[in-house]
């Protein structure tokens, strides 16, 4: 296990009912707020209602920006700045999902920065001053913003889809209400768990040794969301499940399953590159990037694997080594399929002439610099293993 620091200052306040109190819980940190939602669904089933009456009652003013979109945009954001800068707003409400909460943790990066936000995320500047802090109501449990210290942000004009961490971007205040998500569609709650399930991935499949209490942490969550998410296939309705896999995903993401050991990434860089040109669904990308990618990382870490597939995927260890580990990801497949997820570039709408090689080299020199552009993990890919990975998909 390696060297590590984790601080976690986020109040994360659960259960049925809570986002009624988010006035009375935000009233000891603020009287002024910018609201920042997506689109018209919080106000079709009431919520919006229900947030403002909560922050009126506590004698809390606020300036409102809706029309977030999955995978967000700079240009929203840089809306929301100026909006925040001309009414002298220090404060920042999300009430949604990870987009509304990435969004909003952009605007606080770029509210107080002295230069363009969106060159944050491009390494071309750095932060001129701390982020204004957020809070956020969830209404959708997927990317675990709710509790990490991450952002990502779209460009529209580049079509780059780029991440952005620091320490005050956790939010000082998450509320996470579970008879929020009865409603979601079930294609949202397949993707975010698709999303959750990943991110575990990205910790997981590693070469630091001495993690056996970490493994054991990212294989019972694993686990919990997989049975979760097939168990609100079913039951969509089912608050208790619904529970279950809103606290997985925010474990997923919060970092505590991360600390003392290498990570990777590697799928969401190869992922940011589909949804940033072909505007896919993030969870829904992943669940086609993820099993070629397994398959091509497998030789170089056998073991991390085996484990997984006995221990997270219920395969019995009755074979040889790589038969397991296949067998591992075939049922990881199948549960992808059953949550009506795709398996392939033209089920995700991408066609067979795009640009694989472009996109390969552009996700390698995002994570390993133009110098030595490769993704990092188990095995430092090469541009041309993340285009082999691509096609892999497109012929799934």
């Amino acid at each position: 296990m390696l060297s590590f620091e984790y601080h976690n200052p986020t109040r994360y306040v659960f259960g049925e009912g809570e986002h009624r109190n988010i006035g009375s819980l935000l009233r000891p940190l603020t009287d002024r707020v910018l609201l920042h939602y997506g689109g018209g669904s919080i106000k079709r089933s009431g919520l919006y209602d229900t947030i403002v009456k909560s922050l009126t009652a506590a004698g809390i003013t606020f300036c409102e920006l809706g029309g977030v979109k999955p995978n967000p945009s700079v240009s929203l954001v840089k809306e929301g700045i100026e909006l925040c800068r001309n009414e002298g707003i220090s404060f920042v409400l999300a009430v949604g999902g990870g987009s509304v909460i990435d969004s909003a943790k952009a605007i606080a990066l770029g509210v107080p920065h002295s230069g363009d936000v969106w060159k944050l995320y491009t390494r071309e500047e750095s932060l001129s001053a701390s982020p204004l802090p957020v809070a956020c109501v969830l209404t959708l449990p997927a990317a675990g913003s709710e509790n990490s210290p991450n952002t990502v942000l779209t460009h529209e004009e580049s079509t780059r889809k780029l991440g952005y961490g620091h320490p005050a971007l956790r939010p000082v205040l998450s509320v996470v209400d579970p008879t929020l998500f009865l409603t979601l569609p079930g294609n949202q709650m397949a993707n975010g768990a698709a999303d959750m399930l990943c991110h575990i991935f990205e910790r997981y499949f590693s070469n630091t040794p001495d993690t056996e209490l970490s493994d054991a942490l990212c294989e019972a969550t694993m686990r919990t969301i997989m049975q979760q998410a097939v168990l609100l296939k079913k039951e969509p309705d089912n608050v208790k499940a619904w529970g279950q896999l809103a606290l997985s995903g925010t474990i997923a993401h919060n970092n505590l399953l991360g600390v003392g050991r290498e990570q990777s990434w590697a799928c969401h860089a190869l992922e940011h590159e589909l949804s940033a040109v072909y505007d896919v669904p993030h969870g829904a990308g992943l669940a086609v990037i993820v099993p070629a990618y397994l398959e091509a990382m497998m030789p170089h870490n056998p073991g991390i694997f085996m484990q997984w597939a006995t221990n997270v995927m219920g395969v019995q260890h009755n074979r040889n080594t790589a038969e397991v580990i296949r067998e591992g990801i075939r049922r990881l497949r199948a549960w992808y399929v059953s949550l009506g997820l795709p398996q392939t570039m033209q089920e995700l709408g991408i066609p067979e002439d795009a640009d694989f090689a472009g996109m390969a080299r552009a996700a390698c020199v995002l994570k390993g610099g133009i110098e030595n552009p490769h993704l990092p993990g188990i095995h430092a890919v090469s541009p041309a293993e993340c285009e082999r990975i691509y096609r892999a998909c497109a012929q799934a």
